[in-house]
């Protein structure tokens, strides 16, 4: 099998083609196009949001998609305190996240004076999960389809903003994808919705937000909310580890990026693994990979796991792949494969305790799969 010389990304990989000189369309940028009109549009909107006024409608000038991770975090305090936006922060209680991240929303409910709200629909977000886990991809793959599960899970709760906004005439959204993943996201509230559509059809669809979509497919515009990525503003000088300095140092943050993690993350690698034959994180792998050959002075992703330098990256996916595939086939001594996760994890720069925490979420993977009804398909022994 053909591997990019330049990011090591591998010729099957979801919608990446490589080229006769060895390169894979994502280094040789093949859609800069469609990026630079990505990237053109949500700078407009940012610069519309930053210089608008009062919401006239109500209390609020913009719906904060807040998660208790650094990201967003980071972003709410920066819109109350530097930029004086009256902010409703919205957290969607996803059924996955780790109760790491719940410590963090309670301590900025306690320091950062902003609206709190949170919403819920485990049973829906459920049965969404349950399908997409369930469903068998059709290949060859499309850019993306190794993050279906993940990227199912923040569509549902990010049109559930929507409907929230659109329901108390907000006018904005803010959320706070890294710039890489901005890349990747539909930033029109209606292509969003056609998007979910797309994926799951009218009858799922419907059933799971019970018929209330159709009505922003056919509002005006103008009453529609818009999405705003305020990470397009600072793409360059994006950095992982200042902010997470600068959190903690305010007593806003108590973990690491990798224990705030979805506790889906073991599953998530899984159905990456067993579907396309990498781990959740190739991307990000590769795009650390691609800066480093580039510019060897810029040792990490713009995406929000950063990667160190002396990691043999390539070697800890492939043990990353035997560990997770043994672990799903209810193979291997759970002993020995708590060894292996956590010396990966330290590999990748986690602290011990986070290295730990991460590793006994992929060892509860099974228990995790039936607890939602996901069917974890036998795989052959890994060598």
């Amino acid at each position: 099998m053909r591997v990019c010389t330049v990011c090591a990304l591998k010729e099957n990989h979801p919608g990446v083609t490589i080229g006769d000189d060895g390169v894979c369309s994502l280094c040789t940028l093949d859609f800069a196009g469609e990026l630079m009109e990505n990237f053109a549009y949500t700078s407009r909107v940012f610069e519309e949001f930053t210089r608008s006024g009062p919401n006239p409608h109500g209390d609020h000038d913009c719906l904060f998609m807040y998660s208790g991770g650094k990201d967003s975090t980071y972003m709410l305090d920066k819109f109350v305190h530097e930029y004086g936006k009256r902010v409703l922060s919205y957290t969607f209680d996803v059924p996955f996240e780790s109760a790491h991240a719940a410590e963090n929303i309670r301590l900025a409910r306690e320091k950062i004076p902003a609206t709190f709200v949170v919403d819920s629909d485990d049973d829906n977000i459920k049965a969404m999960m349950r399908e997409v886990f369930n469903r068998t991809p059709a290949t060859p793959g499309k850019y993306l389809d190794e993050k279906l599960p993940c990227v199912s899970c923040r569509s549902f709760f990010v049109i559930r903003a929507i409907l929230y906004a659109f329901r108390h005439r907000i006018p904005y959204i803010v959320l706070c994808a890294d710039p890489q993943q901005i890349l990747t996201m539909e930033s029109d509230v209606r292509e969003v919705v056609r998007g979910f559509y797309r994926t799951f059809g009218r009858g799922l669809t419907d059933e799971l937000f019970r018929g209330e979509l159709e009505e922003l497919l056919f509002a005006d515009e103008d009453g529609l909310p818009r999405i705003v990525f305020p990470f397009i503003a600072m793409r360059y000088a994006y950095d992982p580890d200042r902010m997470v300095a600068e959190l903690k140092a305010k007593g806003l943050y108590t973990s690491s990026p990798m224990e705030t993690h979805c506790t889906l993350f073991p599953l998530l690698n899984y159905y990456s693994f067993a579907n396309w034959d990498c781990m959740f994180y190739k991307l990000n792998a590769a795009s650390h990979r691609r800066s480093v050959r580039r510019d060897e002075n810029h040792s990490r992703s713009t995406f929000s796991i950063t990667f160190p330098r002396a990691a043999d990256l390539p070697l800890i996916e492939e043990r990353l792949r035997r560990v997770v595939l043994d672990i799903a086939g209810n193979r291997g001594d759970p002993v020995a494969q708590e060894r292996e996760l956590i010396d990966l994890f330290r590999r990748l720069d986690a602290s011990e305790d986070a290295a730990r925490f991460v590793a006994h979420g992929f060892l509860a993977m099974r228990k995790t799969a039936a607890d939602l009804g996901i069917t974890l398909r036998s795989t052959g022994a890994e060598t």
